[in-house]
């Protein structure tokens, strides 16, 4: 009857609806994973070619603006608020889902120090929340401007750099956060992913475990400009890639440290799902939730030139702030009452 293929057609039209904007969470995330893979490099190699070719002088003109903007990164960065509410990157957000979740006010008379745990394989949770609105951080936080902070070799590769900038992502090395916390008002908050490259080496499926006890670093750079801190943990940061664990001691293991110790970062042998089927290997992260959760911030006093038993000493608070936060939410995200938070 008439009513009956109009409901067919009805149904065809929704499911197809549904089809397309799995397939556009896809994309936004596929884009995501070549851009932290390969983006640097190949514009690098793209502006190599183009300065042999005819065009050579477009490749001349970016290079001379590359020289007038050097240390741009170094100094906030150049953050586009356009960038940051693409569509594209709810798209991205919906692909796991990810959400953000407060529990604080934070004044904007105050800067701060996100400590944000644990790092993963990419830090899909901490780009999301704080490189892009998609999750609402500037409503949920008004007032305050976060910056993710990455390595710096990023901000040389042409391109990338721009990229990263209109995300507000800046360089984690301490003349961009001296900056930051010292040049560029209050209401600033440095989103630093403090396990580093060493954390992702260990990261894998139903392991909660950071590397914190000798990071005492941002400690340090919080007492120095009386920023305060504050304990991020990403529920499921972990659980969207399965990789090969290489131990202490085995070839693989010298392999990654030498690549660290050198270059900034340890490649991993990792793997997600294909592009096409969720029961194949690809690059791209499974879709599992993850839960980012801002914690209290602890107030942290102003001192020039901090000793180590101070710096000893907030690390200690900050520790235990972290190990609370995530007792206290660990049974909310699917994880049992018994799961011990690692801190190495």
């Amino acid at each position: 009857t008439g009513s009956s293929i109009l409901s067919a057609l009805q149904d065809l039209f929704w499911l197809s609806k549904s089809k397309v904007e799995k397939q556009l969470q896809i994309i936004s995330v596929l884009q995501w994973v070549l851009t932290f893979l390969i983006m640097g490099v190949a514009c690098t190699l793209i502006l190599m070619y183009i300065l042999c070719t005819d065009c050579w002088a477009i490749g001349a003109l970016y290079l001379a603006w590359l020289v007038f903007d050097w240390n741009t990164p170094k100094k906030g960065g150049r953050r586009s608020q356009w960038v940051r509410n693409w569509a594209i990157w709810r798209y991205f957000r919906d692909y796991f889902p990810i959400r953000l979740v407060k529990t604080h006010n934070l004044l904007t008379t105050r800067n701060y120090i996100f400590g944000y745990h644990p790092h993963g394989i990419m830090g899909l949770g901490a780009f999301c929340n704080f490189s892009t609105e998609a999750t609402g951080v500037s409503q949920k936080f008004p007032g305050i401007r976060p910056y993710l902070a990455t390595l710096a070799g990023n901000f040389r590769m042409p391109i990338l750099r721009d990229y990263l900038m209109s995300g507000g992502i800046c360089p984690v090395n301490r003349d961009s956060i001296d900056y930051i916390l010292s040049k560029n008002g209050s209401g600033n908050a440095i989103i630093i992913v403090v396990g580093g490259a060493a954390e992702s080496l260990n990261c894998t499926p139903g392991k909660n475990s950071v590397m914190l006890k000798n990071r005492k670093g941002f400690v340090k750079l919080a007492l120095r400009h009386g920023a305060d801190l504050v304990p991020v943990y990403s529920f499921g940061e972990n659980e969207v890639y399965k990789q090969v664990i290489f131990q202490e001691g085995s070839w693989g293991r010298w392999v990654q440290k030498k690549f660290q110790k050198h270059i900034g970062f340890a490649p991993c042998i990792f793997h997600g799902r294909g592009l096409f089927s969720s029961n194949t290997w690809g690059l791209l992260p499974y879709s599992k939730p993850i839960t980012t959760v801002v914690g209290e911030p602890i107030t942290i006093p102003k001192i020039d030139n901090p000793s180590q038993r101070e710096v000893d000493f907030y690390h200690s608070i900050y520790v235990d702030s972290l190990i609370k936060l995530f007792d206290k939410y660990k049974s909310k995200f699917g994880l049992p009452e018994t799961e011990v938070l690692e801190v190495n």
